[in-house]
């Protein structure tokens, strides 16, 4: 394995990890605005489990997200300009709405009469932010990028906007998101013995299971005009689309089993095989995409670093990822697991 190959998959790692957070955090915040501006008691309840999950968890997503960031720069530092300089928009909206939201997430623990606006902000960057950066995937796959003849690269909006493997890629990770949120957020209410919220948010994941399938078939439809070159590629990936499929086909299945006390479906089972498919199918579209990064103007070893700074920096991430073990494992028992907090009013 080449020292290129070592570094972008320590950053389908961090990405992985962070999609993965992503998805509750941002879509906790969707849920919790939906039912936040509703009276029934059941969705009064589905809204403040799904604040309690966002008080805390916020900070471990956007850890993630400067893992990944640091990691880009450093292990391909050439890729790192072409990307800053073509997605400039996309990543500065972005960088906005992400710092709205913190901010919002800062003040409304303090001051209780920015509850409301808490909702709405959230909930409004939980569809934006992810939005953005699904839309970097489509970009990536050619056909959107121009060429200069000085090298530099340029995004078509124009082309992006009115191409259907932009909005398909919208598609998808919107259904994910909202799918993978609500099936966290039904486990995570029945650890904390809520069983009220936990059926609203089960039904939902019931729902968008199969609409997110739909969706990631769709993706690959929508590809045919503009990167028929990664849809030859998905063929010699069968394998591992196959294995993804039938993890989600059992991790959906598991919402179904009949469980002791009369409630229906095992969340925990669910959440990890779900989670299993998407890194199967993660792991497939990225042996599928090598070597290039934007095709066909970018590829990994053009943009890498040099082998000297490459060494110091894994042993870098390796060090910082033990020193964060401890840390994440605090986190987990504290605001994950412990019945004080899971089952506070």
């Amino acid at each position: 394995m080449s020292d290129a190959t070592i570094a972008i998959t320590v950053l389908w790692i961090f990405l992985f990890i962070y999609s993965l957070l992503g998805s509750v955090d941002f879509g906790a915040g969707f849920w919790a605005m939906i039912f936040g501006r509703r009276s029934a008691d059941g969705d009064t309840k589905a809204a403040g489990l799904a604040n309690r999950f966002l008080s805390p968890s916020w900070k471990i997503t956007n850890t993630f997200l400067v893992l990944f960031v640091v990691a880009l720069v450093g292990f391909f530092p050439r890729a790192t300009f072409s990307l800053a300089s073509l997605l400039l928009v996309p990543v500065c909206l972005v960088l906005i709405l992400l710092t709205l939201r913190s901010a919002f997430m800062v003040f409304s623990y303090s001051v209780h009469s920015y509850d409301r606006a808490l909702r709405i902000i959230s909930g409004i960057t939980g569809l934006l932010i992810p939005g953005l950066l699904v839309a970097v995937l489509a970009v990536t796959l050619g056909g959107i990028v121009t060429e200069a003849p000085d090298g530099t690269l340029a995004l078509n909006y124009g082309k992006l906007l009115t191409s259907p493997t932009l909005y398909a890629h919208l598609a998808f990770g919107y259904a994910t998101e909202l799918f993978f949120s609500a099936l966290f957020l039904a486990d995570y209410a029945r650890e904390a013995r809520d069983m009220t919220t936990y059926r609203t948010y089960r039904r939902l994941a019931v729902i968008f299971g199969p609409l997110s399938l739909i969706a990631a078939v769709g993706v690959t439809f929508t590809m045919l005009p503009e990167a028929s070159w990664i849809i030859a590629r998905f063929r010699d990936q069968w394998l591992w689309f196959l294995l993804s499929a039938a993890a989600f086909g059992i991790g959906y299945g598991c919402l179904f089993i009949k469980r002791r006390g009369g409630f229906i479906g095992s969340t925990r089972l669910a959440v990890i095989f779900v989670a299993v498919q998407y890194a199967l199918a993660s792991l497939a579209y990225g042996r599928a995409h090598l070597p290039y990064i934007i095709y066909p103007q970018l590829t990994l070893e053009a943009g890498f670093t040099n082998p000297a700074i490459f060494r110091s920096l894994l042993i870098g991430y390796i060090v910082s990822t033990i020193l964060l073990i401890p840390v994440f494992i605090l986190f987990w028992r504290l605001f994950l697991k412990d019945r004080r907090y899971l089952e506070q009013e």
